[in-house]
């Protein structure tokens, strides 16, 4: 859903998609997630291989706990990692990450 309808921003070593508000659900029970945003992670077999698509995940997931505070409440967001990610160090990812996260959010 996010990847298809949402706004997306393509960086060198990622793909940003986020989508503001997430569509209501009727009839909410105890197995609910938590409100508050929600990101998701994309990590294929052409960023490496296990251990380097793991290391990849790791590192965006920390990058986008430090980012969650900018997004509304009922925001999804999913970052694609592209094969560049596999080679790049946490400072080139948490920049592409802010930019993207910029983009999308319409912040300059």
């Amino acid at each position: 859903m996010v990847v298809r309808s949402g706004r997306r921003a393509g960086r060198p070593t990622l793909v940003v998609h986020y989508l503001p508000e997430r569509p209501v659900v009727r009839g909410g029970g105890p197995g609910d997630p938590p409100p508050g945003p929600r990101a998701g992670f994309v990590v294929g077999k052409a960023v490496g291989n296990s251990v380097c698509r793991h290391r990849v995940t790791r590192q965006l997931r920390h990058l986008v706990r430090e980012e969650l505070h900018r997004l509304p409440a009922a925001a999804d967001l999913v970052v694609r990692a592209r094969p560049e990610a596999a080679g790049a160090d946490t400072a080139t990812l948490r920049r592409d990450l802010t930019r993207g996260l910029d983009r999308v959010l319409g912040s300059r």
